[in-house]
């Protein structure tokens, strides 16, 4: 691959595998900011988050030779998930290294495509420097969750479906930040499509996953230690030889904030009973800055602000303790008092 992303053969990997998800309205939200929202349901993707988009643009592209040997990949579950997905549909063989700690929700997704699933390591670094071991050993392609480049022109085809649907430039686009597969490849698509500046890209990570953030900091990979949050799919490092993600949201992501474990919970509680939509705590981060107020629309800023949510895997017993703990989910903006929408000029 070149140094610019293949958008497009990512687009037509995904054709007949990826769904087309909805763009939908948040009027709440949008009458409380001033603003036209949307969420970008990604939890409604055919494997529950839009890790397939990245899956089936990399698994797509193997040779023959790559697609008799299969598949390793490491995962918290969604990308895990994704990836034996997709290697069933082209009959690839997929073993997949998950953290002892992975969501049973997840587990059981990669279990019944008829991957292998191996439970190896009590944090996500551990699991994947022995699934990286075991590729390197055995001489099958390994297949990263974020840095790598077909993953993120996967993840990038998110960009081009906002972009169709709005029939407009959004102002900004919030997406969780982890590996930075995702935000990288969304922020890089708009890029090409649009030219530099035109969209504000935001980062979002969980306080207790911001490895990404971290680093950006620093200016260098860093690691970090692992720490328990409801965003686990955000969990694990990006790699201190990280040769794409990091680069990219380094260069092409201006706005970087943090939310904490009772603003993922807020927001997946928000999701569950305004929106009508399962998400998951990784997938809940982006909507959950807008919620907390940690993050807001400037003054007289014009165009959509999209909000991915980008994961809706989560156990049942998760989901009942958070809506347990979060009564009411009154949908209250912290930080944002009530402005009036403005229309736009009349067409």
């Amino acid at each position: 691959m070149t140094s610019r992303f293949d958008f497009e053969a990512a687009r037509r990997a995904g054709q007949g595998i990826v769904r087309r998800t909805p763009l939908l309205p948040a009027m709440e939200l949008s009458e409380r900011l001033g603003v036209d929202v949307r969420v970008k349901a990604e939890c409604l993707q055919v494997t529950g988050s839009f890790k397939v988009r990245g899956a089936a643009s990399r698994l797509v592209a193997f040779t023959p030779d790559e697609r008799a040997r299969g598949v390793i990949a490491c995962s918290s579950g969604n990308h895990g998930r994704a990836v034996a997905f997709v290697a069933a549909r082209l009959g690839i063989p997929a073993t997949v290294y998950v953290p002892r700690w992975v969501d049973p929700v997840k587990l059981e997704g990669i279990r019944a495509q008829g991957a292998e699933a191996v439970l190896a390591g009590e944090t996500f670094d551990e699991a994947e420097a022995l699934a990286v071991a075991d590729a390197e050993r055995s001489g099958r392609p390994y297949v990263s969750a974020y840095d790598d480049p077909w993953v993120i022109a996967g993840q990038g085809t998110l960009a081009g479906e906002i972009l169709e649907q709005l029939g407009e430039t959004p102002s900004a686009v919030l997406a969780p930040l982890s590996g930075g597969g995702l935000l990288g490849g969304i922020a890089a698509a708009l890029r090409d499509r649009l030219g530099a500046g035109r969209t504000r890209c935001v980062g979002v990570s969980a306080i207790n996953a911001a490895v990404m953030h971290a680093s950006i900091r620093v200016g260098r990979p860093v690691t970090l230690p692992e720490r328990e949050t409801l965003a686990n799919a955000l969990a694990g490092g990006i790699g201190l030889d990280n040769r794409h993600s990091f680069g990219l949201i380094r260069d092409l992501v201006g706005d970087h904030v943090m939310v904490d474990e009772s603003a993922i919970a807020g927001a997946m509680s928000y999701c569950a009973r305004r929106l009508r939509l399962v998400v998951e705590g990784g997938g809940a981060v982006a909507l959950a800055a807008l919620l907390d107020g940690v993050w807001q629309p400037a003054d007289g800023q014009r165009g959509p602000v999209v909000v991915v949510l980008s994961g809706g895997n989560v156990s049942m017993d998760v989901l009942v303790r958070v809506l347990g703990t979060v009564p009411g989910a009154s949908g209250v903006i912290r930080g944002a008092a009530p402005r009036p929408v403005d229309p736009g000029p009349a067409s």
